[in-house]
């Protein structure tokens, strides 16, 4: 598969993370800022069906110079391996690519071979997310990873002590890439890969849910994350910026929710909440 790389100059970080929201709402896959140039990665057959809305949140912020340019799927693995470093939250958890070298002093680490799928850990929501995990206890308790990119999150759940977790994505490359990660990881036994939207897992109970997507899928599914909570079970959910918090908070709210915990990193928010 063929990917494009959208060269952003951007002026600092707070836009950056600006564009990076905007543009998740696309089907961009990847995002990483370099030396005041954000780098946003898509797949070239689902470019053709957003660059003019692409362009248009580009025009909106007054953006010029942005380019897009096409990147050979056979260099990516490349790409990734000469950018990727391990990620450390909190003193505790390594998530780590196979080329790294084990961490001697970490509690739990994750092995994640880094392709497009999100969730390397190295975006602040991603971490947020792994924070929650670390914050509650999963132990002997079901949950699901809604959106799960690389299996990451859901992988954190179960070194924690998760009897079981469900793994759903709506990206074939995505479904793939969380089923390697499981197998190499140990975990393949306790969690289900799926492949789909929240529709897949409807009429099933979890003791909790991961939520790391964006404000607007949030929004929509948050009934269908209710039915699916058992009494007393968390809520976790990230990928949205601190300006999105109110409509999050209003619309648990709304639905009988209690807040728990929020956290923020860079202008990023995650929030959890109690049925």
């Amino acid at each position: 598969m063929d990917y494009i790389e959208l060269n952003i100059p951007v002026t600092d970080a707070e836009q950056a993370e600006i564009l990076t929201a905007e543009l998740s709402e696309l089907p961009f896959e990847s995002f990483a800022t370099e030396r005041k140039v954000l780098k946003a990665y898509i797949p070239q057959s689902a470019l053709i069906d957003c660059k003019e809305d692409a362009d248009e949140v580009l025009a909106r912020y007054e953006i010029a110079g942005a380019r897009y340019v096409q990147i050979e799927s056979q260099n990516w693995n490349a790409l990734w391996e000469s950018n990727f470093e391990p990620v450390d939250v909190d003193g505790r958890v390594m998530i780590r690519a196979p080329f790294h070298a084990p961490s001697p002093t970490a509690e739990v680490e994750v092995v994640i071979m880094p392709k497009m799928s999100f969730g390397t850990g190295h975006h602040a929501t991603t971490k947020m997310m792994v924070q929650m995990i670390l914050a509650s206890d999963v132990r002997e308790r079901e949950g699901l990873d809604m959106g799960c990119g690389t299996g990451v999150l859901a992988i954190v759940a179960c070194r924690y002590g998760a009897a079981r977790m469900d793994a759903v994505d709506i990206d074939d490359f995505a479904y793939e890439n969380c089923c390697e990660n499981l197998a190499s990881n140990g975990v393949a036994e306790r969690v289900t890969a799926m492949l789909g939207d929240v529709s897949a897992v409807a009429g099933r109970k979890y003791d909790f849910i991961l939520a790391n997507i964006n404000r607007n899928i949030l929004l929509g599914d948050m009934d269908a994350y209710l039915s699916l909570l058992a009494e007393g079970g968390e809520l976790f959910v990230s990928g949205f910026l601190d300006a999105d918090v109110e409509a999050m908070q209003r619309a648990a709210a709304e639905r009988g929710l209690k807040p728990h915990l929020r956290l923020g990193i860079d202008g990023w928010a995650a929030l959890s909440f109690v049925k």
